[in-house]
């Protein structure tokens, strides 16, 4: 029966919605303790489990298609309305459980995302600060010598004119 794989499908969604959530967490532990030399390793873990998450989401739309074809609605019914629509009590229960979890599931992501981008910011910010505090005074660009100096300075030339 279609409501029983739609039901195993969004079973696997919210399972992949955790790992996120532990992806996410993860990789702001890493901004959090400075250790940023590990965030592409994160950064990949994260855009992977994205992957699958894309896959299991394709997956659980065409079966929801089905099961609202059964139930004599629009194939682009919504899991509320899915929800609204289930001949038996226990399934509409079950899905609104699904719908509920999932929307926690996302806001909580949504927040551990912008805190995330959050950290990256004040992390580059403080890494060019810390940059332009390095740099020397007298430090300029080499010319075809060698050498480094006013006389070696960058010039920008707009060939427009």
């Amino acid at each position: 029966m279609a409501i029983h794989e739609l039901s195993a499908l969004l079973w696997r969604e919210r399972e992949l919605l955790d790992v996120l959530t532990f992806k996410l967490e993860e990789e702001q532990l890493l901004l959090t303790a400075g250790k940023s030399r590990w965030l592409p390793h994160g950064t990949k873990e994260v855009e992977q489990v994205l992957g699958h998450l894309s896959q299991a989401s394709l997956a659980r739309t065409i079966e929801a298609a089905v099961v609202a074809e059964t139930w004599g609605l629009p194939t682009d019914a919504t899991l509320g309305e899915l929800a609204d629509a289930a001949p038996e009590g226990a399934w509409a229960e079950v899905l609104r459980a699904h719908l509920a979890a999932l929307t926690r599931q996302t806001a909580l992501i949504k927040e551990l995302r912008d805190s995330n981008e959050q950290y990256l910011r004040t992390a580059v910010r403080s890494t060019q600060e810390s940059l332009a505090d390095l740099r020397p005074a007298a430090a300029g660009t080499y010319d075809a010598h060698g050498r480094t100096g006013d006389t070696a300075g960058s010039r920008i030339f707009d060939q427009q004119f």
